[in-house]
């Protein structure tokens, strides 16, 4: 039942937020406001700010009130930290009506049933009936402290055995099909599971709310979940989360995985923080527990196409629901591992190296996109385009959704440049197949390239030296370019003189008649006219260059920005410098001119 506004409003005017942020992170007078050091990234120089009412951090961008901090900080839920901080406040939390109590004690009910049937199940995994199950747990490398934590069983034969068991404890077949361990049949309630081992499904908080079972032998499906139930919805619930809770808190990383076992074994090796969905694609209720836990959940596929299937589909379901506070990574494993085998096979070790190369969700979104695509046609290449807007457009928050956009397509675009930059030629087939590869241009060689055309537009548009001396000191050139614009610089043409042609003759007369000729063959360019619209067409190509070079600089900024800050989260000044740098960025890409004419030859 929703909470009435006016109680929380209540909740968060008595709960002095200093005083309970001041519980876990040291505090300082900052004018009217509390700063530290954030307790959701570490840092060494304060950035975290406590005010009346909320708290933000500035480094990392961690933003709430009360509510929202306890939870984050403790992996509370919504109503079990309003709980807490009523209880802290004097506070009664308004109770549902007396029908949804009367729903929470048969909820209760059935969790009561439930454990029942666990212990039971538990019980005969150590008798004669379940040695084979047993010996399949030891065999997966499991403890019988790891068996007993997890109150693993086995489920029997069916035939009644457990309704017959239980009854005993005064449980009846009814409440054991309303617990979703038994079923109606024909002649009555029959066991749902048989010849199975037995997995307790527990929520958040840790109540029992189902089982999962794993057949023993040929039988179909593999693995079994229990129904859904007045307490168990399978697209709500997360295997291990209850655990996960409390290994977050403890530092550890949210890692989501595949079956009952990967997480049982991941726990055993320290990764407290893995979680599964039950055997389907994750939903969008799991993903907002996911991201109650962390901001940026390891969702970890095996590197095969069946991996890189679900990995899309996790993808699709996760973007319209992005925000700059809420993101995915993603970790593959090696072909034909999963976790358990790999954790078994290599120890923690090995899977610690999986979560070291996981990367972030917009470069796993491209290449799952790519995966499998021809861009041998320009029909084909368009098609790849359509499909990135297509994904970045599925972004709810729209300036998160420009920025995939403009990621995406930078990749792309990036991808098929050469060695100088140019666009690479589709159709063009190597005639030495094996022939390796040519190195990848640095950042200095580009600069040149540019400094080249740029020399170009000179040799070809005198008339724009006089209006571009002091940005193009700034340009690194070759020492080839930098004599010819030196003696560009130096040339006086008579009134009336002052042409390409007359030009190509005073560097000749200079001994740079070759150099020139070789800049010029090597970039083309259209003529410019004498007029003032050749010139305006020969401003626009240069000023579109220097925004070339100046993006390439705040690029090579911002990913050295981006290094520091990930190599070392207590560096501020990286942390401080990145979100500068990404509004630099922006602005120096949205200040590009339209071409001289374009309007008009749209208009056409």
């Amino acid at each position: 039942m929703p909470l009435p506004e006016s109680f929380l409003e209540e909740l968060r005017a008595r709960t002095p937020l200093a005083a309970l942020v001041g519980r876990r992170v040291r505090l300082e007078r900052a004018g009217r406001e509390w700063k530290g050091c954030c307790p959701f990234h570490n840092e060494k120089t304060p950035s975290f700010y406590v005010y009346d009412d909320h708290f933000h951090c500035f480094g990392c961008g961690a933003h709430g009130d009360a509510i929202s901090y306890v939870m984050q900080t403790e992996g509370a839920s919504f109503p079990e930290a309003v709980e807490r901080l009523a209880g802290e406040a004097g506070l009664e939390v308004p109770r549902p009506a007396p029908a949804a109590a009367e729903a929470e004690r048969a909820r209760l009910a059935l969790t009561e049933v439930l454990e029942a049937a666990a212990a039971s199940f538990a019980r005969r995994l150590h008798t004669p009936e379940g040695r084979a199950a047993l010996a399949y747990l030891l065999g997966r490398g499991l403890t019988e402290e790891t068996i007993a934590s997890w109150s693993l069983g086995w489920s029997g034969e069916g035939r009644g055995a457990l309704a017959l068991e239980l009854a005993g404890r005064g449980i009846t077949p009814a409440q054991l099909v309303a617990a979703g361990v038994m079923k109606e049949g024909e002649r009555g309630a029959v066991d749902f599971f048989f010849n199975r081992v037995m997995f307790p499904i527990r929520d958040g908080r840790g109540r029992m709310v189902s089982f999962g079972g794993r057949v023993l032998g040929e039988g179909q499906p593999k693995y079994l979940n229990g129904p859904e139930t007045e307490i168990f919805a399978k697209r709500r619930t997360l295997f291990g989360l209850d655990r996960a809770r409390a290994g977050v808190r403890e530092g550890g990383t949210v890692i989501v995985v595949e079956g009952y076992l990967d997480v049982i074994s991941l726990h055993g090796a320290g990764f407290t923080g893995a979680v599964a969905p039950l055997g389907t694609a994750l939903t969008e209720e799991q993903l907002a527990a996911l991201w109650r836990l962390a901001p940026r959940p390891v969702l970890c596929f095996d590197a095969d196409a069946a991996g890189g299937r679900a990995c899309l589909r996790a993808i699709e379901r996760a973007l319209p629901l992005l925000a700059p506070e809420r993101s995915l990574e993603i970790a593959l494993l090696p072909a034909g591992e999963d976790p358990d085998s790999l954790v078994r096979a290599r120890g923690r070790e090995g899977f610690e190296a999986v979560l070291a190369a996981r990367r972030p969700l917009a470069e796993a979104l491209y290449d799952q996109l790519r995966a499998g695509q021809s861009e041998d046609s320009p029909e084909a290449r368009a098609g790849f385009l359509a499909r990135i807007e297509q994904a970045a457009g599925c972004i709810a928050d729209r300036a998160l959704s420009r920025e995939y956009l403009r990621t995406l397509r930078d990749r792309y675009f990036a991808s098929r440049r050469g060695p100088r930059g140019r666009v690479a030629d589709p159709w063009r087939r190597s005639a030495a197949p094996a022939a390796a590869a040519r190195p990848r241009p640095d950042a200095a060689e580009t600069e040149r390239e540019r400094g080249r055309v740029l020399t170009a537009l000179l040799l070809a548009c005198p008339a724009l030296a006089a209006e571009v001396e002091e940005e193009l000191a700034r340009v690194r050139l070759s020492a080839a370019c930098e004599r010819l614009c030196a003696a560009i610089r130096e040339w006086e043409p008579a009134p009336g003189m002052a042409g390409s042609a007359m030009l190509l003759a005073h560097l000749q007369a200079r001994g740079l008649g070759s150099e020139a000729e070789q800049i010029r063959t090597m970039v083309a360019l259209p003529p410019f006219g004498p007029d003032s619209a050749g010139l305006a067409e020969a401003r626009w190509r240069w000023r579109d260059i220097m925004n070339q070079i100046e993006r390439a600089a705040l690029a090579v900024q911002l990913g050295e920005a981006q290094r520091r800050a990930a190599d070392n989260p207590d560096d501020a000044g990286a942390w401080t410098r990145l979100p500068r740098l990404r509004e630099e960025m922006l602005r120096a890409e949205q200040e590009d001119e339209p071409e001289p004419g374009a309007e008009a030859r749209r208009k056409r």
